[in-house]
C-alpha cells in the first residue's frame, strides 16, 4: 500500500463523537512512550502527523486520521503511564474500553510492545481484556533497531513462551518494526491493505 493522503479529523473522548463513516478502522494502542508517534508518523511518511514527545502520556486523546480516503487510523492513549493521575488514568481507560467495545467500524488493533523489554503484565493484561471480548488484534514489536538481531529473536522468542503460557495457545501474529529505519513498514501496510480488501469484499 502506497499512502497518498494522511488527515487528521478529530479528537475527543467519547466514542459516540467518532466519525459516523462506515469506513475501516486500525487502533494502535501501547504503553506510555512504547514509539506509537513515532511509529504513525513513519507508517505515514508524515512526519508530524502524530505528536511525539520525549515526555510520556502525550497522547490523552482518541485521534483520528484518515488515510487514503478509505481507512481511519485510530491513535489511542497510552496506557499505564505512573505520574498521570490516578483518576485521570482511569478515565483513560474507561474510554479507551468504551471505544474498544462499542466501536463496530474497527477491524483490528495493533498493540505496541518495546522490543527491548520482557513481558510487561499491564501489556499481557491488554491483550487478555481484547481476547476476552473477541477483538482482534496483532503484536508490533517497537524499536528494533535498539537491539542486536540475536537479542531481538531472542526476546520475540521469550515472549512468545510467555504469552503462550499464560495468555493464549498460539502467539498472535507480530510485526517487528522500528521508527528510525522503516522495518515493518511494507508489511504493516500490506497487511491493513490485505484486511481493507477482505472488508469491501464482505459488502
Amino acid at each position: 500500500m502506497i499512502i497518498k493522503s494522511a488527515d487528521f479529523v478529530i479528537s475527543n473522548t467519547n466514542v459516540s463523537k467518532c466519525p459516523k463513516e462506515q469506513l475501516p478502522e486500525y487502533a494502535f494502542i501501547g504503553r506510555s512512550n512504547v514509539g506509537k508517534s513515532s511509529l504513525i508518523n513513519m507508517l505515514t511518511d508524515k512526519s508530524k502527523l502524530a505528536k511525539t514527545s520525549g515526555k510520556p502520556g502525550k497522547t490523552q486523546l482518541i485521534n483520528h486520521f484518515k488515510i487514503n480516503n478509505n481507512w481511519f487510523l485510530v491513535d489511542l492513549p497510552g496506557y499505564g503511564y505512573a505520574k498521570v493521575s490516578k483518576s485521570k488514568r482511569q478515565t483513560f481507560q474507561e474510554f479507551i474500553k468504551d471505544y474498544f467495545l462499542q466501536r463496530q467500524q474497527l477491524v483490528c488493533s495493533f498493540v505496541l510492545v518495546d522490543s527491548r523489554l520482557e513481558p510487561q503484565k499491564i501489556d499481557l493484561e491488554f491483550m487478555e481484556f481484547l481476547g476476552e471480548n473477541g477483538i482482534p488484534f496483532c503484536i508490533v514489536f517497537t524499536k528494533s533497531d535498539k537491539l542486536k538481531l540475536s537479542e531481538l529473536n531472542r526476546n520475540i522468542q521469550f515472549y512468545s513462551k510467555k504469552i503462550t503460557s499464560t495468555v493464549w495457545e498460539t502467539m498472535p501474529q507480530y510485526f517487528v518494526t522500528s521508527a528510525s529505519n522503516k522495518t515493518g513498514k511494507d508489511e504493516l501496510l500490506n497487511f491493513i491493505d490485505d484486511l481493507n480488501q477482505q472488508v469491501a469484499e464482505n459488502f
